[in-house]
């Protein structure tokens, strides 16, 4: 019997029954378990003289399996998981600098983070199935999440166990899931809507998951095909777009989960209309979780999780060009511990739903004239024969108080003068990008994100290209 202010680290009463799906393989939740307490006891092993302030764990894992082993060897061991959205060099060494008692976890061939490491076992002893489900108190913290670092460093948020449960107890009442789905994800189990809505779902929610992360269209139907119907694919507008675009037969999907990035309503109508499912995002951050739902074809409107509220927080007068007229939105209930400041300014309808205007670091303020980066990606990306372009503001010059605009654009068959023509009939000339810069593809993160840092150095090196 597990106590009130505790929860199961697994929500499988019947240990035999198959958890994960791997290629010719099929793994039981006893023997996720068993494989859970074998690495709990090398991470104690690896610190004998620490416990019970256990060191924090960096789970690198690739394969969203021996992700989940780790994840919950972690909690069963007392150490918190350390889990950055993307794994760039720089991003890895900044954490790395904010925690220098990491243990790091890994399933790569090669090693050459200066911290101590602990490989993924390759030969994990035969293991009999386990006989008791462990129990994690609610209130333990399990995991530092961090933000994409879409607009700068990737910064910390702590989750406890307790509060996890609860997201994924409101994410199954929100998306109508009263049964369990068989899931395939193609974004990273680090990343907070990876880590929501395929591992949580798989170890709390009861849905068997596929352990790979496939990439391209082909990797994605062949793990659809080796998975029971009824299949979720949980992905994002890019990796939808080119399952799409392949031409690929895929099998019959009873659901389809998006986030991450902003969904274009035309792709989700089509995503519905050749795939014969339900197409649904979800709405959050790194701080707060998942928190709202909608299904675009149907309305734009987000409704939110059980439980969670939204309240405005004032501005003062000097910064309340940033925000809506009343102020800044905090998202508080539910599963959402401690109130939190959202981003994005929202328009919150008489009926408790809400609409999305845009993220407050997104307006930009131009000799008096105000307007938004996605608006203004948005013109872009209608003029015809540009196939994808962004706008973002740059760092700025030492001669420049506010930095020139600046836009990326994919357009094999348009030049830059008439990419530039064709905006001066759609947006202000103050908002003209200078520079605009064609290039052969956006720099797009494993989920589907534009990382500031990526746009900068593009930016960077196309100055770099004009010096003599």
């Amino acid at each position: 019997m597990v106590a009130t202010d505790a929860y199961p680290l697994i929500d499988y009463p019947d240990l035999d029954r198959v958890m994960l799906y791997r290629p010719g393989e099929r793994i039981t939740a006893g023997r996720f378990l068993a494989e859970a307490q074998y690495l709990a006891d090398l991470l104690v092993g690896l610190q004998p003289d620490r416990p019970p302030t256990a060191a924090p764990v960096l789970n690198l894992c690739q394969d969203r399996y021996r992700f989940m082993v780790g994840l919950a060897a972690a909690a069963q061991s007392g150490n918190v998981s350390l889990l950055p959205s993307n794994h760039a060099d720089d991003t890895l060494r900044h954490l790395l600098e904010c925690f220098p008692d990491t243990v790091c976890l890994h399933d790569q061939v090669e090693w050459t983070l200066p911290a101590p490491q602990l490989a993924y076992p390759t030969a994990v002893p035969a293991l009999s199935s386990a006989e008791a489900i462990p129990a994690v108190a609610g209130a333990q913290q399990v995991a530092f999440v961090f933000t994409s670092g879409s607009t700068g460093r990737p910064v910390p948020h702590a989750k406890t166990w307790g509060k996890l449960v609860r997201n994924v107890r409101g994410a199954q009442t929100a998306l109508g899931l009263d049964g369990a789905v068989s899931i395939v994800g193609t974004v990273p189990p680090q990343h907070m809507f990876g880590l929501e809505s395929t591992v949580l779902l798989c170890m709390l929610g009861g849905c068997p998951l596929w352990s790979g992360r496939p990439f391209y269209p082909a990797d994605i139907v062949a793990a659809l095909a080796e998975m029971p119907e009824p299949r979720m694919l949980v992905t994002t507008p890019f990796h939808l777009q080119s399952l799409l675009d392949s031409g690929l037969a895929i099998p019959p999907i009873a659901h389809l989960l998006l986030a991450t990035a902003p969904l274009d309503r035309a792709l989700a109508e089509r995503a519905e209309r050749q795939l014969a499912a339900p197409l649904r995002e979800i709405y959050g951050c790194t701080e707060t979780g998942q928190i709202a739902t909608r299904r675009p074809v149907e309305s734009l409107d987000w409704t939110l999780f059980p439980g969670v509220l939204l309240e405005v927080d004032p501005l003062p007068d000097d910064q309340a060009a940033d925000a809506t007229e009343s102020g800044v939105f905090r998202a508080s209930g539910g599963h959402i511990e401690v109130p939190i400041r959202l981003a994005d300014r929202l328009d919150v309808l008489s009926d408790g739903r809400f609409r999305l205007l845009g993220r407050l670091a997104d307006q930009v303020n131009i000799a008096g004239k105000r307007s938004a980066l996605s608006a203004l990606t948005a013109q872009l990306k209608e003029i015809p024969g540009v196939t994808d372009g962004v706008f973002f503001q740059p760092d700025p010059l030492p001669d420049q108080a506010i930095p020139r605009l600046c836009a990326l654009v994919v357009a094999p068959e348009r030049t830059r003068a008439e990419i530039l023509s064709a905006l001066r009939l759609r947006v202000d000339p103050v908002f003209l990008p200078r520079p605009l810069i064609l290039v052969d593809a956006l720099p797009y993160n494993e989920t589907g994100k534009l990382p500031r840092a990526q746009l900068q150095a593009r930016l960077d090196r196309y100055r770099e290209s004009l010096k003599p």
